[in-house]
């Protein structure tokens, strides 16, 4: 691998890494932590928003989907500009940019405003995180070094999952609303000073040409596909148009990739079991452990009744034992191949699961130990298989390599809440059973959703909101139990994922 410093090309040797690249995660990690926490935490913000600047409906919606289907639609593009034009250079573009970008939506007078902030926090988002995965592959030339430097950036994005509700609660309790976007400004201008002290630079030392054309279609296929997964779980099929235009555009980019001598994205990885096979077992474990965090959330609140800090302080120890069995399982993954590891590692995220299948979501505590042991599973199987996607891809490509690790978290993102929170939805709905007393039009509310039930009854007091809240709650228990076991199918089917493709695997040879 080559990697320019300081305008120099120097020869990177297989030495294990010192102080230096410790200090390089750890300010590679600041908008890995912030990206995730950005992720959840303006959803506690979005009703003080509501009263300020009074969206419509359909603005509500593009506030929080406009980041996420911009940062889904560019991360590839922006990985290989990285393999290009330099990893570190796009990831400090990228900093700059957001913090720029936050500040303008403080400021925000509109809703259209803020939408068009929110869309442009999503491109320079795209900057930022597949830049700080491909860095590491430069970083950490060793690979046990480099497995424990990934179980650190996958403990930090999920962390950052918990950390939302905690820190967009303590925000919205004591601040205005405008404070989630100001919080990105302390953490980028310190990765701003400290990044050109410690990360070096890297990128591909014979790019190919700029190919507007694979841009163009990567962004019309990942883009309308993220939004049309978001559209079918409110609509049902009848919003699957854009995942079929996605589709189409996806077709044509694979095809215009395989016919180029040298592609934006290299499709000769994907005939690499090791590769694909470690694709499909994030997308699913990140589609299973976002499935548990969204009906996690809400039974905390809204059924035990847990504050959005509270709730989110519950859910620290599963993020904590993640980040432990990521660290945990690196010298077990170097003795042991990734085909026996990975299922070994998921069937404990399968006991968290069948855990609440069974015993149900009635107690606080089951839920805590639930999501520990889903967290210890996943933390520790996504590290095996991220440092193989590394691994598995020439180092020049590392961008192009993670960013497609990239885009698969954030459609695993998309599919958890679209996929198990829709199931969990339809199972709620079905069984709920409206007692007597309550009027029509809060009757109907109370099917809508857990929170519209919930507030239902708190509008009926006495003895009538007391049983629509027991009757919901009960409702919403059967369809977290009906979740839980598709959840546990997921993990099953990422285990035999996992067994199939990484084989008897440690990681295949390095280019």
């Amino acid at each position: 691998m080559t990697i320019t410093t300081t305008g120099a090309i120097e020869a990177e040797t297989a030495g294990r890494a010192g102080w230096r690249a410790w200090a390089a995660l750890a300010v590679l990690m600041l908008p890995v932590l912030l990206v995730s926490v950005d992720n959840t935490i303006l959803n506690f913000a979005l009703p003080a928003i509501a009263r300020d600047l009074e969206p419509s409906s359909a603005e509500q919606l593009w506030i929080i989907d406009a980041y996420s289907l911009v940062l889904a639609g560019l991360l590839v593009t922006m990985g290989s500009l990285g393999d290009r034009f330099g990893r570190r250079r796009i990831l400090l573009i990228g900093a700059v940019g957001f913090t720029i970008v936050s500040v303008l939506a403080v400021f925000a007078p509109t809703a259209g405003w803020l939408i068009a902030a929110r869309a442009a926090m999503g491109l320079f988002g795209a900057c930022l995180m597949p830049s700080t995965m491909s860095l590491l592959r430069g970083i950490f030339p060793d690979r046990d070094q480099r497995r424990i430097a990934i179980a650190i950036w996958a403990g930090m994005f999920s962390a950052g999952a918990a950390l939302g509700p905690i820190v967009g609660g303590f925000l919205i309790e004591h601040l205005p609303w405008q404070s989630v976007f100001l919080l990105a400004v302390p953490v980028l201008a310190l990765l701003l000073i400290l990044a050109p002290f410690f990360v070096r630079e890297s990128r591909d030392p014979r790019p190919g040409p700029v190919d507007a054309a694979s841009i163009a279609l990567s962004m019309l296929a990942l883009a309308p596909i993220a939004y049309g997964i978001k559209e079918v779980a409110i609509h049902g099929f009848a919003g699957a148009m854009p995942i079929l235009i996605g589709a189409a555009f996806a077709w044509l980019f694979v095809r215009r990739q395989l016919r180029m001598t040298a592609p934006m994205l290299d499709m000769s990885l994907f005939r690499r079991p090791a590769f694909t096979g470690s694709l499909l077992v994030n997308l699913c474990s990140v589609i299973a452990l976002v499935g548990f965090l969204y009906f996690a959330s809400q039974h905390l609140q809204l059924v035990v009744g847990l504050t959005p800090m509270a709730a989110g302080f519950a859910l620290v120890p599963g993020m904590v034992l993640s980040i432990l069995g990521g660290l945990a399982v690196t010298p077990i993954a170097r003795r042991h191949p990734a085909g026996t590891v990975v299922p070994a590692c998921l069937a404990f995220a399968l006991a968290g699961y069948l855990l609440v299948g069974i015993a149900g979501a009635h107690d606080l505590w089951l839920l805590v130990v639930a999501f520990a042991l889903l967290g210890m599973g996943i933390g520790a199987a996504e590290t095996v298989s991220g440092e193989l996607i590394l691994a598995n891809a020439p180092a020049a490509k590392a961008g192009a390599a993670s960013a497609v690790s990239e885009t698969a978290y954030e459609l695993g993102a998309v599919l958890g809440t679209s996929i198990l929170g829709g199931i969990l939805t339809a199972g709620y709905r079905s069984s709920l059973v409206i007692p007597d007393g309550v009027p029509g039009a809060l009757a109907s509310h109370a099917r809508e959703t857990l929170a519209g039930a919930m507030n239902a009854a708190d509008s009926l007091g006495g003895e009538v909101g007391a049983a629509l809240r027991d009757a919901a709650a009960a409702a919403f228990g059967g369809g977290v139990a009906v979740t839980a076991y598709i959840g546990a199918a997921l993990v099953v089917l990422s285990g035999l994922i996992a067994a199939i493709t990484l084989g008897g695997r440690r990681g295949a040879a390095e280019r």
